[in-house]
């Protein structure tokens, strides 16, 4: 599933739970907010009317489809639990023993050629370990097809996976230029990081909400200032439900139903699990879906634009993810199965303690839009509308579903910001400001190029 597993990650009732001043794994941002939970019969009827129209403009020409899959990418490296079993059993909300959020590609680096060997070559090269079962550069698998990763959320479909590879390929390309493994891991993470400040934010909040919370000093060093997202521990960041149940969701509304992924063709994320022409993973990656970077991102040195652009960010989601497969995305129990994407995410919401979007709007003191203009007819809500279909809907109000609006793009991006700031190991906090490789435009592009990847 593009950015966020179907099941809930462990902690998510903290609010209800533990009252909503706690913080652990999770927290609220704004804790003096009341929950929002209407009637679920409403949020089912909600999100039954959340499909794609029939016909029409329903791309975003300004963000091309890789960045739904670097989305993804990104959230299962912040949201990684590393938790081991016994502090799990101590610990059961997350609320005490918690490892904080980090982009530090922990997913794919795993603890290192020590601690997590199966990662690597073997002969203490530093380099992280494919497979070639069809000529090509795979992720190491067990018998059964699933990957041998950090991460296996990065094997749930076979453009992510793909991603995972282009940035082992990078990793791998630092190796071979002579570099320890130690600062090959450095730069990787530098370099990524660097990514989702200068490529990712950009493309899905707008470079003016980035700059609203990141300046340069004088030296050349990133400077954060913080706002909204203030974590009692600043050096053990605590996850916001408001981004990771609601916010940081917005990119459910971008997938599309099927994607070219090389000449021969393509395929649909959500289809059937048990067809070769669908692109679910955990499985080796056939011949024919060897996937063509440029077409999914702009790649220097390739002409023309992408072949995939992501959906707007909007209202409505592809019709495949009305219908997620069980057991593959959906866990079988409690029966009967929640399918639905749409309806998950706002049963989520509600069960978890969201405040409503308008309250949160208020908070924010930006525009407060109300649920006429949201698109909200049912007089159940009371003129208010759960979190996540309010950031979906006022960006499409707000910017035509190019990128995200007030509340949607500034949770997200001072959220990843401040995760940034407060990780000494970033780049953010190098001794001397980093400057990325090449002529310091450093994007995506110029990532899949250099890993030989593109």
């Amino acid at each position: 599933m593009a950015w966020q597993h179907a099941q809930e990650p462990r902690g998510l009732d903290i609010a209800r739970r533990h009252g909503r001043s706690t913080e652990g794994r999770f927290g609220l941002m704004f804790k003096d907010l009341d929950a929002f939970q209407p009637g679920e019969d409403l949020l089912r009827q909600l999100a039954a009317a959340l499909t794609e129209p029939a016909g029409g403009d329903l791309d975003n020409a300004n963000v091309p489809a890789g960045f739904t899959f670097l989305g993804q990418f990104i959230d299962h490296d912040m949201t990684l639990d590393r938790t081991p079993l016994d502090e799990a059993n101590e610990d059961p909300d997350g609320t005490t023993n918690f490892r904080a959020p980090r982009f530090d590609l922990d997913s794919m680096h795993g603890k290192g050629p020590s601690e997590s060997p199966q990662l690597y070559e073997p002969g203490n090269t530093g380099k992280l370990r494919f497979s070639t079962p069809n000529g090509f550069e795979d992720l190491p698998r067990e018998a059964d097809g699933s990957a041998i990763i950090g991460d296996p959320r990065n094997d749930e479909n076979l453009i992510v996976c793909q991603l995972h590879i282009a940035f082992m390929k990078f990793h791998n390309a630092l190796i071979a230029q002579g570099r320890s493994f130690e600062d090959a891991r450095r730069l990787t993470r530098w370099h990524f990081q660097w990514i989702i400040v200068h490529d990712f934010l950009p493309h899905v909040v707008g470079q003016a909400t980035v700059d609203r919370f990141l300046s340069t000093t004088g030296s050349g060093k990133p400077q954060f200032k913080r706002d909204l997202y203030k974590p009692k521990n600043p050096n053990r960041p605590m996850m916001p439900l408001e981004y990771s149940v609601a916010a940081y969701r917005f990119g459910h509304s971008m997938v599309r139903p099927g994607y070219r992924i090389n000449a021969q063709g393509g395929g649909a994320i959500f289809s059937d699990p048990q067809s070769d022409g669908d692109l679910h993973g955990s499985r080796p990656i056939p011949v024919n879906r060897k996937i063509d970077w440029h077409n999914f991102f702009e790649v220097p040195g390739v002409p023309g634009p992408p072949a995939n652009n992501t959906r707007r960010m909007d209202t409505h989601l592809a019709n495949g993810l009305f219908h997620l497969p069980v057991p593959q995305v959906v866990p079988p129990t409690p029966a009967p199965p929640v399918v639905s994407l749409a309806e998950r995410n706002l049963l989520r919401g509600t069960r978890v303690g969201l405040p409503d979007g308008q309250a949160v709007a208020r908070k924010m003191n930006v525009t407060v839009l109300g649920n006429q203009q949201l698109g909200i007819t049912q007089q159940g809500f009371n003129g208010k509308a759960p979190l996540w279909f309010y950031i979906l809907a006022e960006a499409e109000r707000q910017q035509n579903g190019t990128r995200l609006g007030e509340v949607g793009g500034r949770i997200v991006a001072e959220v990843i910001l401040g995760i940034i700031d407060a990780d000494k190991g970033s780049y953010f906090d190098a001794p001397q400001p980093f400057k990325p490789m090449g002529d310091g435009s450093f994007r995506m592009g110029d990532l899949l190029k250099f890993a030989g990847a593109a």
